[in-house]
This record gives C-alpha cells, sequence and structure tokens, in this order.
C-alpha cells in the first residue's frame, strides 16, 4: 500500500470550492480525511431526513472491523466526502474552462447532490447483501444498490416536500445510475462530461474512489501513497470528457492498484470473510422469518433496513432465530469458520473459470473415514482486478499533451514502462470448514479438487498438520466456550 501517507487531505485553499460559496448560509463540519466541509442549504435538507440519516447505521466496510478494529466508519462520513469532492470537482472546472462548457450554479448544484446521495439505497454490511445475501434468497436476483438510491431520492422529495427542481432531480438520479453497470444516459447530447464526475461509467476514475480509497486506508491505518489532488487540479475538458494529462498516467495506475491492494489486503481478508461467509449464513437463515428480502423494492420500509439487524437477531427470544442466534454467537466468540486454504486460479484459465462451489469440494473428498457435507464447507470465490475485469482500465482512459494541446489520445501501457502488470485480474479460491474438526478432511478434498481439475496442486502450500490436529482438539474451556488460546490462534491463523 505504501508506506508514505499525507496527513493533509485536503485540497489547496486557493482552489476550494468553499471560497465560492457565503458560508453564512452553509453548515460547517469538520471531516477527518477533508477538514472542513461546508454543506448548502439544499444538501441539509436531504441530510436532516430519516432516510438520509440511516446511513449512519451502515458501516462503510461491513464486517472488516472485525479484524481492522479501526474500520467503523459509515457510509454518512463517505457520502459527506463525495459531497464535497463532486462540488470541488465540477468547480475546478468551472474555474478553467468555465466559459467554454458553459457550467452554471445548476450544474454546480445537480453534480454535488448526485454525490450526497449515490449511496443512500445501499444494503446493511456494505456490498455483503446485494452480492452475497440476495442471490442465495431471491432466485434470479439482479437488484442493484444505485437503482434503489434513485427510488429513495424520490421517496425523500416527496415525503419530505422537498423544493427541488424536477430536471434537477431527474438528473442527479441519471449521474447516480452512471456507473460501470449502467450506460450514460439516452439522448443526452449535452455536458456528458458532468456524469464522469460521482459514478463514471467510461473509466472508472470518480470522487467516490477518491474518498473511499483515501478514507479507507486512513480508517485501516494504512499508508497511501496515491494523492487525488494532483488528478482534480490537473483534469481537463475534451470533447466533452473529461481527460488527464499524459504526464499522469502513473498517478492514475496507482490508485487503481491502491484500490487492488485494498480488495486484496482488507475487503476480501480471509479472516473477513470467514466472519462475512457466517453472517449471510445466519441471515438467510433468519430471513424467512425477519422477511428481510421483502423490502428491496419498496423505499418506504427498505430505509428501516440497516446494521442493526445483527442486534434484533441477537436479542430476539423467538425460538425461529435460534440458528442465526447461534451464528451471531459464534462471532462474538471468536469461533468462526476456519480458514483451510486457497490457490489462485491459473492465467490461462482465468478466462473460462466458474466459481467453485461446496457441492465441488465436498464431491472431491478422500477416502479417510469421514463423510463430507456440503454444509460442512463454505467456499469463497474472489475476484480482485482494477475495475475493468481482465481488462486494463487504463485503456479507456484519454490523455492530453499539455494545456495548449486540443487533442486526446490514449497510452498503451507498454509506452510507459515494462515494470507494469500484464494481468488485471486475480481470482482466488478459498475454502473454509465450519466445524474445526474438519480442517483435515476439507483440506485434503481441496488439494484433491484442484489436482482433478487443474491437474497441479495450485495452491502455494500444504495446510499445516499442525493446523488440523489443533481444531482436532481444540481447546475449551469450562463452560464449553473457546479458551483465552484459541481466541489467540483464531486472530493469528
Amino acid at each position: 500500500m505504501g508506506a508514505y501517507c499525507n496527513d493533509d487531505l485536503s485540497l489547496s485553499p486557493a482552489y476550494s470550492f468553499a471560497s465560492a460559496q457565503d458560508f453564512r448560509l452553509s453548515k460547517n463540519v469538520h471531516d477527518n480525511v477533508h477538514g472542513n466541509i461546508y454543506l448548502d442549504p439544499l444538501a441539509l435538507k436531504f441530510i436532516d431526513t430519516e432516510q438520509f440519516q440511516r446511513l449512519r447505521d451502515l458501516k462503510q466496510l461491513g464486517m472488516t472491523h472485525m479484524v481492522y478494529p479501526g474500520a467503523v466508519h459509515s457510509r454518512f462520513e463517505h457520502s459527506l466526502g463525495v459531497y464535497w469532492l463532486a462540488g470541488e470537482a465540477v468547480q475546478k472546472l468551472k474555474n478553467y474552462q468555465g466559459l467554454e462548457l458553459g457550467i452554471d450554479r445548476f450544474d454546480i448544484q445537480t453534480v454535488k447532490i448526485a454525490g450526497l446521495l449515490h449511496d443512500v439505497g445501499h444494503g446493511p454490511f456494505s456490498h455483503l447483501f446485494e452480492r452475497e445475501f440476495l442471490p442465495l434468497v431471491l432466485r434470479d436476483s439482479n437488484w442493484h444498490h444505485e437503482e434503489m438510491s434513485v427510488k429513495i431520492v424520490d421517496h425523500i422529495v416527496d415525503e419530505h416536500n422537498i423544493d427541488i427542481d424536477p430536471e434537477m432531480v431527474k438528473n442527479v438520479k441519471e449521474m447516480i445510475l452512471a456507473s460501470s453497470e449502467h450506460s450514460l444516459p439516452k439522448g443526452k447530447k449535452e455536458k456528458l462530461f458532468l456524469y464522469d464526475i460521482v459514478a463514471n461509467g467510461r473509466n472508472g476514475i470518480d470522487v467516490d474512489k477518491f474518498d473511499y480509497i483515501a478514507r479507507d486506508c486512513r480508517a485501516c491505518g494504512l499508508g497511501c501513497n496515491f494523492q487525488f489532488q494532483r488528478l482534480m487540479e490537473s483534469m481537463r475538458v475534451l470533447g466533452d470528457e473529461i481527460c488527464y494529462r499524459a504526464k499522469d498516467y502513473l498517478t492514475i495506475h496507482k490508485m487503481f492498484a491502491t484500490r487492488a491492494d485494498l480488495y486484496r489486503t482488507v475487503y476480501t481478508h480471509p479472516k473477513v470473510k470467514a466472519v462475512e461467509l457466517m453472517l449471510v449464513d445466519a441471515l438467510v437463515k433468519a430471513n424467512d422469518y425477519l422477511h428481510i428480502s421483502s423490502c428491496i423494492h419498496d423505499p418506504c420500509e427498505y430505509w428501516k433496513l440497516d446494521d442493526t439487524i445483527i442486534k434484533t437477531i441477537e436479542t430476539a427470544p423467538d425460538s425461529e432465530l435460534n440458528e442465526s442466534r447461534d451464528l451471531m454467537l459464534r462471532i462474538r466468540r471468536r469461533n468462526l469458520y476456519q480458514f483451510c486454504n486457497e490457490y489462485a486460479v491459473p492465467k490461462d484459465k482465468l478466462e473460462h473459470f466458474k466459481d467453485v462451489t461446496a457441492q465441488d469440494i465436498a464431491c472431491s473428498q478422500k477416502n479417510t473415514g469421514v463423510t463430507l457435507k456440503e454444509e460442512d464447507i463454505a467456499v469463497s470465490n474472489v475476484r480482485i482486478d482494477l475495475t475493468r475485469g481482465r481488462d486494463n482500465p487504463l485503456e479507456s482512459i484519454n490523455f492530453f499533451k499539455d494545456y495548449e494541446s486540443e487533442e486526446k489520445f490514449t497510452i498503451p501501457d507498454d509506452r510507459i514502462s515494462h515494470l507494469l502488470p500484464t494481468s488485471y485480474q486475480d481470482m482466488i479460491v478459498r475454502v473454509y470448514a465450519k466445524k474445526p474438526e474438519l480442517v483435515g478432511a476439507i483440506s485434503d478434498a481441496f488439494e484433491n479438487f484442484q489436482l482433478k481439475t487443474y491437474g497441479i496442486k495450485a495452491q502455494v502450500h500444504s495446510t499445516p498438520e499442525k493446523k488440523k490436529q489443533r481444531h482436532i482438539m481444540r481447546p475449551q474451556s469450562e463452560d464449553g466456550n473457546i479458551s483465552i488460546l484459541a481466541f489467540r490462534e483464531s486472530f493469528e491463523e
């Protein structure tokens, strides 16, 4: 991640968007990443609603705080950060190219509100809700939090009678949907560059990433050597698209590389995934009784769903929640699903890779006297890339030579450095034992699966014998809970 972290992540006061506002009409809050943030009256009308305040109860990184204790920041402060950076970005474009681009107050306000509300439709526990929970309880689930965000925008406006131009609401919703999963608005003929700022579907460079990369690194105590301020200062619109100086190529590459590093070391840490797998199982078992998934199309009910669903499961006396409650108790006592081993899918197999399932592992078990069942095994298929799957995201970015030039162009990576990667995606398969005494049998089955699938053991090394044996005789205290030794081991594995 890098050893250097600039403590002053705020933008240069000389070019600060705050200077273009009347402070007397704004509310000042101090953010631990960007410093002073000024909230304008329209933004406050959205912020001071129960639907937006819900974001305080959605941790930005889900269950990551179980491994990185500082990662308890919420979607609330992230949304304020994106609001601020979105305003900074569009104001800089206005300062440098305002007459040419025709940027007005309406545009500035629209981009800021889009940044503020872009995550208002997120479900509990970061992306776990839509990517791992919903597909297990809803057949062919194609639900996206961006689509719920635009529904909640309409709901807030109607519920709280917010006086806002309907055209602004329309543009805000289009900007929220302008991510990589969605196309740019059809029929939109002017100022398309405004859609590159909050959720950039063209090349992935946007203020959403600027904020969460800086904020997540800080919260987890990691160094961050990507400086988004450099890109904010030098960006320029050419051909209705935000472009960057050719000399900033490596800065942009560093942004994508830092994001990928966060995925590998933080978001998909093996122990974080163990907790998430248990949480998903708990939510699935509780769904029929609590009807967790029943509100995902109704913003009137959806806004009531947040991370506190854990407390509902833990404290409700209902017998229907016994299995879910037991799983949550295991998480609290650090009696987690046990990581057995992992391997990176060989590069030549990535194109046709299909997710490995618990059934695949169970069907590969050896004749060891232990019969493995599918429900004994948990598998995590982890994809890590630079935002464009197996493609290089920098190939979709346009650059310019200098501020006198009107030409934009792409840069092949081999023109920059031969040290840059030639592959842009990793696929890691991890297997876990839901019962500690099955670590050995599942590890052996996992090795056998690799031999059958690839003709080799793709994992770096076999599961240590000490780990297999330790979990057969897992030490317990007199009350049946895991001992201090086992608790310590659960952090070290």
